[in-house]
């Protein structure tokens, strides 16, 4: 079910409320609202008969309402100043003062949210539209197939094709030809307001946790086409447990009672820290955020849910001018133990180098000017090293019909996944980037997909593992294919693959096993 709400009115209220000096109903100094907490029992209080009056200390003076706070009107040190430049005051912009991409100097937190709130709408009118003109978004879902803890998998593909061409059709076309016609139907998913980028969560993960929402931006693609909120959590050091989730997001408020009796104390305050909110460029403290109320920032758990994902998006870190950036949707930490490259573009080389370094990239989009600004957090490698330890317990779902080389089992296989596992290590070619077990081979991979758009293309990128891969659309690094069937099309296109749609069909059913 779509819980959208009106993308201007609760940012709107917030507004009304700051200038009237008010605060919204949460507070955004408490981490997290609880999740699926135990019920306690609340004491009976006798009501009172009148609310207590205020304190003294706290009623405004005539002083207290005065401008003489305001920077403009600061009384100057010397008189002298009258006789120099610009009176002797910064009229410019001011770095630790104004926030980023002020239209003006001074210009006040109030009126850079008033103006978000107001072009909000429009922001989310235009993405939506590009994205109905790329895509079907209305949600068509497996009748039998469900992801880890029972959410239903999108079934594709969706994207729209020209009028006139069909997937064969296209399939027959030579890049060239596809490029000159603008007819790749997988073009570069793009931020809903690039300018200021960032970090957007969906609306499912705000309706609990309201301290993550943005009054300028919002979520753009439909909950059908996310991975399931909460995620299930497996750790490979309790394979028998399960999913040890218990269907709650993992936060500040239960981490010790969910875990206290299943981890090692290392690994314990590793996921302390990994569930404690840091300053991050659009959620802290200072004027230059996109959070209604100061904040204490974002946990690595915010993004990396229950150490796996709901589709989060912010811009990648590694490329410059801002337009050249491009959309990048949080991965899964799950099965990080088995990788010996991190992330999409940097390939760092430890989960410790990888874990200390997103402080400066994924916080603060490669730009430890705006730390500084907002908070600069540096872990000693001590707490890297805890924070590492539990990050490397996280583990892929099971896969009861895959062996110990991480092949099917023909005996629990069905004739359809048997049929999609020969077209991977096949015709399809997938096992030449995807290898068992883990399925990826630690390397980089250019796909140049500037030979069928009318885009620079991305580079080489990190190749993702497929285990567990019916829990994580939408798909590549961006999100541009919201179900694996888009992605099966993707790369019939990309690599001339030439496969047929029930090659196609028994590809997905193979790599549902993953």
């Amino acid at each position: 079910m779509n819980r959208r709400r009106s993308p201007v009115i609760g940012a709107s209220v917030v507004v009304a409320a700051l200038l009237a000096g008010g605060a919204p109903s949460h507070a955004q100094d408490s981490p997290d609202r609880p999740a699926a907490a135990p019920a306690m029992q609340r004491p009976k209080c006798k009501p009172r008969d009148k609310s207590p009056s205020p304190a003294p200390s706290s009623a405004l003076s005539e002083h207290d309402r005065s401008n003489v706070f305001n920077p403009p009107d600061g009384a100057p040190l010397s008189p002298a100043f009258r006789n120099q430049p610009d009176n002797g005051r910064v009229l410019g912009f001011d770095f630790a003062r104004d926030p980023l991409n002020a239209k003006e100097p001074m210009q006040t937190f109030e009126e850079t949210m008033r103006a978000d709130v107001a072009a909000r709408a429009k922001v989310m009118q235009t993405q939506r539209g590009l994205l109905a003109s790329r895509y079907d978004l209305t949600p068509r879902l497996d009748p039998e197939a469900r992801m880890s803890r029972g959410k239903p998998l999108p079934v594709g593909p969706t994207a729209r094709l020209a009028r006139g061409v069909d997937w064969d059709a296209l399939a027959e076309m030579p890049p060239e030809q596809i490029r000159e016609r603008g007819l790749f139907p997988y073009p570069s998913l793009p931020h809903p307001k690039q300018a200021t980028g960032g970090q957007v969560f969906p609306q499912m993960q705000i309706d609990m946790f309201p301290r993550l929402e943005r009054f300028d931006v919002e979520f753009d693609l439909p909950e059908a086409f996310l991975p399931e909120f909460p995620p299930a959590i497996f750790l490979q050091n309790r394979p028998e447990l399960g999913d040890v989730s218990r269907g709650e997001v993992v936060s500040i408020n239960n981490f010790h009672r969910l875990f206290k009796g299943i981890l090692t104390p290392v690994q314990l305050d590793g996921l302390r820290l990994l569930v404690t909110p840091f300053p991050q460029e659009e959620f802290n403290a200072t004027d230059d955020r996109k959070s209604a109320q100061p904040s204490l920032g974002v946990a690595c758990f915010d993004c990396h849910v229950n150490g796996h994902t709901t589709g989060q998006f912010h811009l990648n870190p590694d490329d410059r001018p801002q337009e050249r950036r491009f959309r990048l949707d949080t991965v899964s930490l799950r099965g990080l133990f088995n990788q010996q490259i991190h992330g999409s573009k940097r390939s760092l080389r430890s989960v410790e180098d990888f874990t200390e370094f997103e402080f400066r990239t994924a916080y603060f989009n490669g730009d430890p000017i705006h730390a500084m600004k907002k908070g600069f957090t540096i872990f000693d490698r001590i707490h890297v090293s805890h924070m590492a330890q539990l990050q490397n317990m996280l583990d892929f779902p099971p896969t009861p019909k895959l062996n110990v080389e991480g092949r099917l089992d023909p005996a629990k296989a069905t004739e359809q996944e048997l049929r999609g596992e020969a077209i991977f290590f096949g015709k399809g070619r997938c096992a030449g980037c995807h290898e068992p077990p883990a399925y990826l081979d630690h390397q980089m991979h250019d796909l140049h997909l500037e030979r069928f758009l009318n885009e620079p293309g991305d580079g080489p990128m990190k190749t993702f593992t497929l285990r567990g891969i019916k829990d994580s659309p939408p798909y590549m690094h961006d999100g541009r294919c919201l179900t694996l069937e888009d992605t099966v099309e993707f790369f019939n296109l990309v690599l001339a693959l030439k496969l047929n749609g029930q090659e196609k069909a028994d590809l997905v059913a193979f790599m549902r096993q993953l």
